[in-house]
């Protein structure tokens, strides 16, 4: 019997949200700019899919590296909300990752700048194997050094036979499939957009060819999102695809997270797996309503909820 349900691998952040009701377009160097408002949260891919999936009814930890600072103790202190532990043993001796996010109200558009300290330190001298014995490991993005992280806990799973989730980065996706090849050779669910799609195999092409290309390094679902237009999948050997519900966008950040983790929660849940890309998708369409990664994000009855309002 399993302790936990899932445990989140990848990165922590604190995500400044600045926004503007200037073109950032029209924004020149040595401007001072107004801002209409900020706000201070939380982020990163392990933090993100951790909460998402404990509002689920889902037991989670989460394994990030973190700095010994303030921003650090700003995440542990938010990540008790959601009653998830970090099983990192050690503390980095760079600062704890951080980004700025300016945001246009007139354009709807927005400009990141990402700070990668402590979570490219992560390595296998950081945590116990015995505790990677989860139903399912979902890895987001680890850059840097930590990747090794990621193909020592390719290589438990494979063992164990531990299900794994790959949600990677544009990043990651650009270092191509060689680099990749030892995560998606025991991936079971592989989710990107189609820009880091594009990115893996360095060309564009049809996002049909490509799930199909995708599940051939590996993984058994691939799914491929594509913003506000329609996603498409692969699962046991037929396609499948969906039309985002039309929302307000106030935020785009988090939403990939919020996705793929209402859709793991959906496939562990015993749904069909067209149901849990809608729950998935309902999460997503939620949180992009509001700013911050883990503002608004659903749980089972509310995601079944707003399935039933937009279809």
């Amino acid at each position: 019997m399993f302790k936990y349900d899932v445990l989140c691998v990848g990165s922590a952040t604190v995500d400044n949200f600045l926004t503007t009701g200037q073109s950032l377009q029209k924004i020149k160097l040595g401007d001072k700019v107004l801002v209409n408002s900020s706000e201070r949260h939380s982020g990163g891919g392990a933090t993100n899919s951790a909460a998402a999936l404990f509002k689920f009814g889902l037991r989670v930890k989460m394994l990030t590296k973190l700095g010994d600072d303030f921003d650090a103790n700003f995440i542990i202190k938010d990540m008790k909300n959601y009653r998830i532990k970090n099983i990192c043993k050690n503390k980095s001796r760079k600062k704890t990752d951080s980004a700025t996010i300016i945001s246009s109200k007139k354009e709807k558009d927005r400009v990141i700048y990402v700070q990668k300290g402590a979570s490219r330190g992560l390595s296998i001298n950081d945590y116990k194997r015995s505790q990677l014995n989860v139903k399912w490991v979902y890895l987001a993005s680890l850059m840097g050094k930590s990747f090794s992280v990621a193909n020592d806990i390719a290589n438990y799973c494979k063992r164990k036979k531990i299900n794994l989730l790959f949600n990677p980065s544009l990043y990651l996706a650009s270092k191509g499939k060689n680099y990749l090849k030892k995560v998606l050779l025991v991936t079971e669910i592989l989710v990107l957009n189609k820009k880091e799609a594009q990115a893996l195999f360095k060309k564009k092409g049809s996002i049909k060819k490509m799930l199909i290309a995708l599940s051939k390094l590996g993984p058994k679902n691939v799914v491929i999102t594509n913003g506000s237009k329609r996603l498409y999948a692969l699962h046991g050997n037929k396609f499948y695809s969906l039309i985002p519900p039309n929302v307000r966008v106030i935020h785009t950040a988090g939403a990939g997270d919020a996705f793929t983790a209402g859709l793991l929660a959906g496939i562990i849940k015993g749904y069909s797996f067209d149901k849990a890309l809608c729950l998935g998708q309902a999460n997503s369409s939620s949180v992009i309503q509001n700013v911050g990664t883990k503002n608004k994000l659903l749980n089972e009855k509310e995601s079944l909820k707003m399935i039933k309002r937009y279809r």
